[in-house]
């Protein structure tokens, strides 16, 4: 797990990079809450996100966004923050040419930056959102969905009503071609204290499946 530095827009970033074994791995991107709140890239279910990547063979990356440890640069409302997402992307696919797929994961603030992030970068292949603030942030630029993808939320979450993410669920499958797995961890609240066991099964079982059905409809071409 050995820590990197790379250039972001507001300074240098600092973050933790695992290179896959196998050539050619999928990439993935891990991103932490939210920095005024005391969200880092160490945050446990940040980690949690970071190891099942790795456990499945992609070269997998969390690092902190701009003001937090020691990455440059203050806070910047989302906005630089998204910036940061993309440096961070920039930097594992110029260093694995030929990669087979890009996911991005994000949890609470991390899942509003990396559905934007989503928008903007037309080569990510699928995207996990784990508390994501649907009550929070307006996710009306979801309009077309390039993807499908997985979210989990908490039926307790205190911060962000479970309804208010339902109803973005609801929303982006009446979207032609996108397809997003809902899953509701029963107790679990924004914090999902002790839920971080059941959330890595799910993003494992998810992320499995989504590769051997691409695997098997290449394989039908």
């Amino acid at each position: 797990m050995p820590e990197v530095t790379f250039a972001g827009p507001d300074g240098r970033l600092e973050g933790r990079y695992h290179h896959a074994k196998e050539r050619g791995a999928p990439l993935a991107l891990v991103l932490h809450p939210h920095p005024l709140h005391g969200g880092t890239m160490n945050n446990r279910i940040t980690y949690t996100m970071y190891q099942v990547f790795q456990r499945l063979g992609f070269s997998v990356m969390r690092f902190n966004f701009r003001g937090v440890g020691r990455s440059q640069g203050s806070y910047d409302g989302g906005m630089g923050e998204i910036n940061d997402a993309a440096a961070a992307l920039d930097w594992m696919q110029a260093l694995n040419p030929g990669h087979q797929g890009l996911w991005i994961a994000g949890y609470s603030f991390g899942a509003f930056v990396g559905m934007q992030l989503l928008m903007r970068r037309p080569e990510v292949s699928g995207w996990i959102s784990v508390g994501t603030p649907a009550a929070h942030y307006d996710f009306g630029f979801l309009a077309p969905c390039p993807c499908g993808g997985l979210m989990i939320h908490g039926d307790a979450d205190e911060l962000v009503p479970e309804a208010s993410v339902r109803k973005l669920v609801d929303k982006l499958n009446t979207q032609k071609g996108v397809s997003v797995d809902y899953r509701v961890m029963i107790g679990a609240d924004h914090v999902f204290a002790h839920h971080a066991e059941a959330i890595g099964e799910a993003m494992e079982s998810y992320v499995s499946s989504d590769i051997a059905r691409r695997q098997m409809a290449l394989a039908a071409d």
